[in-house]
């Protein structure tokens, strides 16, 4: 279990959000030892009230780190440490970027191994929700560039004519009741998110978009799904519908799961 858990992207995320975390204490308390001096001459409380923030913030840092790796290891987590934990990779990405940077890591790698931990986190968090309060959400470049089939206002004028990704991922949405929309940026993205209002997202992107998205909806549970570019970045990517359709049983009950499945079998027998 331990193996799985800290597979090499786990790894590099964890491994530089751990580093900053410490470089982050320690800045902290180097702040506090300098300070002390200047804030004492104004009032002996100054020093002790700093301190106790300060404390606070590595606290609150450490726990963070620590309520990651636990998740990463299976472990039981309290929702305390959930909560950290997620401000914890939120606070701590960019200093992880810039000391990716450092050790010649790319930024690519350094997003795939966020998306994999915030994942992970999502997953032992063992969220459940209803089918209809589910979100599939994907840019437009998940459309074939010469359909003139306009989806990103209305997702149903797909043809499912399967040139592309788009009409198997509405045909996902279909059988199990999700909302599913595309997106022609992050604004709309987000315009859509607050209109449908749901509980649960399973965003398929690139590893950038992912990043942002779920940064940018947090606290909102995200499963990232990594978009497949056979023609390059941005330009009639696919996805791997299975892997889609695990993402959304992950977080549906088992037993909405299989009466979906059942009244998708039936209409199947009826066609």
């Amino acid at each position: 279990m331990m193996e799985d858990a800290f597979k090499p992207k786990k790894r590099i995320f964890m491994a530089l959000t751990s580093v900053s975390a410490l470089l982050g204490a320690m800045m902290i308390y180097i702040v506090w030892k300098v300070t002390v001096p200047g804030l004492a001459q104004i009032s002996w409380l100054l020093p002790i009230v700093f301190g106790v923030v300060g404390a606070a913030l590595v606290i609150a840092l450490l726990s963070g780190v620590l309520g990651i790796v636990m998740a990463l290891l299976g472990m039981p987590v309290m929702k305390l440490l959930y909560f950290w934990a997620w401000k914890a990779i939120n606070l701590l990405f960019p200093f992880a970027i810039v000391l990716g940077r450092l050790f010649n890591i790319p930024r690519d790698r350094i997003e795939q191994s966020f998306i994999e931990v915030s994942n992970n986190l999502v997953l032992q968090h063992k969220v459940k929700v209803p089918a209809n309060r589910i979100m599939i959400l994907t840019p437009h470049c998940i459309q074939l560039d010469t359909c003139v089939h306009k989806i990103t206002r209305n997702v149903e004028n797909c043809r499912q004519c399967g040139r592309c990704s788009v009409g198997a991922m509405l045909g996902l949405a279909h059988k199990y009741d999700c909302h599913f929309a595309v997106a022609t940026g992050g604004t709309l993205a987000r315009q859509m998110v607050k209109q449908a209002r749901p509980k649960a997202i399973v965003a398929v992107a690139c590893e950038r978009d992912l990043t942002s998205g779920i940064q940018d909806v947090f606290p909102l549970p995200v499963l990232g799904v990594l978009n497949e570019r056979p023609f390059g970045p941005c330009f009639n990517t696919r996805v791997d519908i299975k892997k889609l359709e695990t993402a959304i049983l992950a977080f549906m009950d088992d037993e909405e799961a299989k009466e979906k499945n059942a009244e998708a079998n039936d209409k199947a027998a009826q066609n």
